[in-house]
């Protein structure tokens, strides 16, 4: 039997979202011999009644847990030495801020899975949020755009009860002729387009969007053959962007000319061109006065977001000649909605739909022997304290290099 323990949420700002649903934990327990044990939470959006009518257990002594499964970075001196984990680590990008805690994984000899890393043979991810910080971040795109030019208000996500609820708020929404373009076709990018869809937003081609003025609202939803081009100018090979990105130019300012609120939802990779530099943003012909930030890379490939925001302060303002913070209400100003945590404002939905992947994808991969290598793929770290062949590109980032 094995037993997997389900993690009380200890990051802060606090989030509501859960790996596994009282619904999945039900299926798990009756179909493979597993045992759930739940850690007491007053945050997580579903109630330990819940689980407890699911008749699993509820308790802070997690030692006898074989694998735990969180959302968010676990606080290096809650970690429990010589366990198996799965949380978003945000360490696969060598972020500076977690080294820290990559360190402390090892030295307690734990085994990491990020739920990032979690892939099929073809490399892509089976179990995200995407979606749901598409569907949230374009909402907040447009409440952004409405609250900057006062035009229209719509109420935070975070105080609607689930997606329907969000999207009958959409269905009464009138917006003015504007153009959106939306950087990013994966889950996020594509979640995104549900909002402008629902909203009734034109689409509309690269030439078109680029060269025509329009009577209504309009998007343009975007690919990294939009807004790179080669640096000796000729065609451009998607295959050898990502393998030699160095090798590209970006190509993005084009649209930030002609654009009104531009939605990143984007995978920036490391060494690609940056999509928005300061020196673009401070520009006499920038014409975004909001900026949507889903990605919510610090001082990156956007150069508008400086900092992220938060749930309860989603919005701040951005001098485009100075960087300085100013009211986002001011007419000079451009708005930035970088939330880096949004689908804690639909934490019902988003946690629903990843706990059904989780279940479908990684929970048989513990009973099958890893027969389509899911695992393997996905373990960051040994129980020796090392790092597996595939993340020793991280070796000198937990040196401190």
């Amino acid at each position: 039997m094995i037993t997997f323990g389900v993690l009380k949420e200890r990051k802060n700002p606090p989030d509501k979202r859960v790996v596994l649903t009282p619904k999945a934990c039900k299926t798990i327990v009756g179909k493979y011999d597993a045992k759930i044990i739940v850690e007491p939470s007053e945050l997580r959006v579903f109630k330990e009644s819940q689980y407890q009518m699911n008749g699993l257990e509820i308790s802070s002594k997690l030692d006898s847990c074989d694998v735990l499964f969180g959302v968010k970075e676990v606080p290096i001196e809650a970690l429990i030495p010589n366990k198996k984990y799965f949380f978003f680590s945000h360490t696969i990008k060598k972020q500076p801020y977690n080294r820290g805690l990559l360190q402390a994984i090892l030295k307690n000899k734990i085994i990491l899975y990020d739920h990032e890393t979690i892939v099929d043979e073809e490399s892509k991810r089976l179990v995200a949020f995407g979606r749901f910080a598409g569907l949230v971040g374009a909402y907040n795109g447009l409440r952004t755009y409405g609250l900057k030019h006062q035009l229209f208000e719509l109420p935070k996500a975070e105080h609607l009860e689930d997606l329907n609820e969000l999207m009958s708020v959409l269905k009464n929404l009138e917006l003015p002729s504007m153009k959106i373009v939306l950087s990013g076709k994966g889950r996020v990018g594509n979640g995104a387009v549900e909002i402008l869809e629902a909203v009734g937003v034109k689409r509309v081609g690269v030439e078109e969007y680029l060269n025509n003025h329009f009577n209504e609202a309009v998007y343009c939803q975007i690919d990294v053959e939009d807004y790179n081009s080669s640096k000796d100018d000729s065609s451009f090979d998607k295959g050898d962007f990502f393998q030699n990105p160095q090798n590209f130019k970006g190509n993005f300012y084009r649209f930030a000319k002609v654009s009104d609120l531009y939605i990143a939802g984007h995978f920036y990779g490391v060494g690609a061109p940056y999509l928005l530099t300061r020196s673009d943003v401070a520009r006499d012909d920038f014409n975004i006065s909001v900026v949507a930030d889903i990605s919510c890379d610090i001082d990156g490939p956007v150069a508008t977001t400086i900092r992220p925001s938060t749930i309860a302060d989603p919005i701040y303002g951005l001098n485009p000649k100075t960087f300085e913070e100013v009211d986002y209400r001011d007419s000079n100003a451009v708005a930035v909605m970088a939330v880096d945590n949004l689908p804690c404002e639909l934490p019902k939905d988003a946690s629903e739909s990843f706990s059904e992947a989780f279940v479908r994808y990684v929970i048989p991969a513990f009973y099958n022997n890893d027969a389509d290598g899911l695992l393997y793929r996905a373990q960051m770290t040994t129980s020796e304290g090392t790092l597996t062949d595939r993340f020793k590109y991280l070796q000198d980032y937990v040196n401190g290099n």
